[in-house]
């Protein structure tokens, strides 16, 4: 993630096909609070979010047992690329976010099932 580590990052994800909702709550070290949603009507149509003061084009859509969402979007008088890869272990206890041809590519974030 760009910036400093955040203390903890939420993130709820409900899908039912075509649809597919997703709210992260990033909790800074100070405490501090950012609520991020994201809504997909349709897989494989490209929707708009609101990210912050900025808006975000994205298009999810399913590569095999993989969702590959990529968002675009303008902020700060730059064009940002993002391609997040997501995985579910076989066992559903982990998702797993990668990042590997954007701008934050390199970059993977594990998400460990809490209930």
């Amino acid at each position: 993630m760009r910036g400093p580590l955040p203390k903890q990052i939420v993130n709820k994800i409900e899908h039912r096909e075509p649809h597919l909702d997703q709210e992260i709550l990033v909790t800074r070290a100070s405490g501090e609070e950012q609520r991020l949603v994201f809504s997909y009507k349709t897989t494989g149509e490209e929707t708009t979010n609101a990210v912050g003061g900025a808006t975000a084009k994205s298009r999810a859509r399913w590569e095999g047992a993989e969702l590959v969402i990529e968002s675009w979007m303008e902020a700060g008088g730059r064009e940002l690329y993002f391609k997040d890869h997501w995985s579910l272990s076989d066992d559903g206890q982990t998702l797993v976010l990668a990042h590997r041809d954007d701008a934050l590519a390199g970059q993977t974030v594990v998400h460990e099932k809490t209930g």
